[in-house]
């Protein structure tokens, strides 16, 4: 009766009336309150959509700005390299310039030497090299160098120079008008007077190309056959990598060096590893050096 009460709902109604008539006040309540219920949802509902799409949007935006700030990047990663480009260039061509002046002051200090001797001792002119060597008229004939087979292009530039009765101290006048690619870097890089002495231009490009003596022989002793090789090839092989080493020693036929020489290896290979690159630093070839240099 008091919820009667409550929903103004006549209280001297019959019983049955007025349970109706209250059941029928709290049905329509119940469904009041939940449209109410579904409105907040759907304001709810509203508000993380819109948030969503704030997100979308931020996301969207930092997105951009990453790409336009990659773009950037790689804009001025291309602007350096560039750079790099055209200063690696200009350098060359300096260094270019240079090695042409070079050698067209050798050649003139050349020039002005035998003509010299030749001017002082004209009675033995027959017996002397030409009153000058034009380098200009030969550089023609001296052999392309190759990065791929270093050591076979001095020996066959040496040919070359001897057929041809060069003078020995013009060789690397004639030397560097070939060099290319890392032996025209470390011919730059050498001295004045290393660089006028054959015998050290041809150390220093051979261990630029690790062609020195315990590269061959370190080649040599770790030489496999492969199977695509016949046991034929693979002996032809492992010999030119013998002759190469004993070549790179300046054995020869001397058979007190090639005695030497496997001594060394096999009291280097006892020892250890320090004092083995001590004695390798020295250019040891006498087995009574090694051990006294070791101690």
């Amino acid at each position: 009766m008091a919820l009667a009460k409550y929903y103004s709902l006549g209280v001297n109604k019959q019983r049955g009336k007025v349970k109706n008539g209250l059941i029928d006040v709290l049905v329509d309540e119940e469904i009041r309150v939940m449209f109410g219920k579904k409105s907040e949802i759907v304001t709810e509902i509203s508000g993380d959509a819109v948030q969503l799409k704030q997100l979308e949007i931020e996301m969207e935006k930092i997105k951009l700005e990453q790409e336009i700030r990659l773009e950037q990047q790689k804009q001025e990663r291309e602007i350096r390299l560039e750079q790099q480009k055209l200063e690696q260039e200009v350098r060359l061509e300096l260094e270019l310039k240079r090695l042409e002046s070079e050698t067209h002051l050798k050649e003139l200090e050349i020039q002005a030497k035998y003509k010299s001797e030749s001017d002082s001792s004209p009675s033995s002119s027959a017996h002397r090299s030409p009153p000058y060597f034009d380098a200009s008229r030969y550089i023609k004939l001296v052999p392309k160098f190759s990065e791929i087979e270093v050591d076979k292009y001095f020996r066959h530039f040496e040919k070359v120079a001897a057929n041809m009765k060069w003078p020995k101290e013009v060789w690397t006048l004639l030397l560097q008008s070939s060099f290319v690619g890392k032996a025209r870097e470390v011919y730059s890089a050498l001295p004045m007077e290393k660089s006028e002495n054959y015998d050290e231009v041809k150390q220093a490009i051979l261990k630029a190309y690790e062609l020195v003596p315990e590269a061959y022989r370190q080649k040599f002793r770790g030489a496999r056959k492969n199977d695509n090789q016949t046991h034929v090839e693979f002996a032809r092989i492992k010999e030119q990598m013998f002759d190469r080493w004993l070549h790179s020693k300046d054995v020869g036929e001397n058979f007190v060096k090639l005695r030497q020489l496997f001594l060394i290896e096999e009291f280097k290979r006892c020892i250890h590893p320090d004092i083995k690159t001590h004695i390798d630093e020295r250019m040891i070839d006498t087995l009574h050096a090694a051990a006294t240099e070791s101690r």
